[in-house]
């Protein structure tokens, strides 16, 4: 067990984890929470290289043959970590880069998070695994697209114009699939409930 718990996907994991609170020093660089340009860049860049981590874990677990339950465990813990602090910084930084109407788009992904996470506790209790669908994944790769632009945010607005509403319309997007995502896990774990 220790071997595989020191092995390349799970150090990948746990480096995920890691970036968490590396990204918000970025943000308390100046001693307080502020979102300079240079705040943002560095952020951007981590949890650029967090992300990445990400795919390659799981790539690397299975190409290697190197899965653990440790790593099954993490991997998508290291990923709500990442998505949770992000979207709360978003939310608390001096920009208000998330803010209004936008808010309940972070508050659906978050509360679907844990909720999904209670559910999957629940149902790994009574044995039954409940697999990532595709449409998991890529609800994953929007929530991620959507955060890095949002890190970015007025810092990539004086690059390319409407960056911040772009990195708004995606998380909307993440959203949306994220409830339907929610709704496809309660729907099949909903039986195994009925059943206890």
């Amino acid at each position: 067990m220790g071997k595989r718990a020191f092995n390349l996907p799970n150090m990948l994991t746990y480096a995920r984890i890691l970036a968490v609170p590396m990204v918000v020093l970025c943000f308390f660089l100046e001693g307080r929470l502020q979102s300079s340009e240079f705040a943002r860049w560095s952020a951007l860049v981590i949890f650029i290289a967090a992300s990445v981590t990400d795919y390659l874990d799981g790539y690397l677990a299975r190409a290697w043959q190197q899965t653990s339950n440790i790593g099954r465990m993490l991997d998508p813990i290291a990923d709500k970590l990442l998505v949770a602090t992000c979207l709360l910084l978003l939310a608390a930084d001096t920009d208000r880069t998330i803010a209004g109407w936008s808010l309940w788009a972070a508050i659906i992904i978050l509360c679907r998070e844990i909720l999904v996470s209670g559910l999957r506790e629940y149902l790994a209790a009574l044995k039954v695994s409940v697999p990532v669908t595709q449409l998991a994944k890529w609800k994953t790769a929007i929530q991620m697209i959507a955060i890095a632009f949002l890190l970015l945010g007025p810092a990539g607005d004086k690059m390319v114009p409407y960056w911040t509403q772009i990195g708004i319309f995606l998380l909307w997007v993440s959203a949306i699939v994220t409830l339907y995502t929610g709704y496809d896990y309660f729907r099949a774990g909903a039986k195994h409930i009925m059943e206890e």
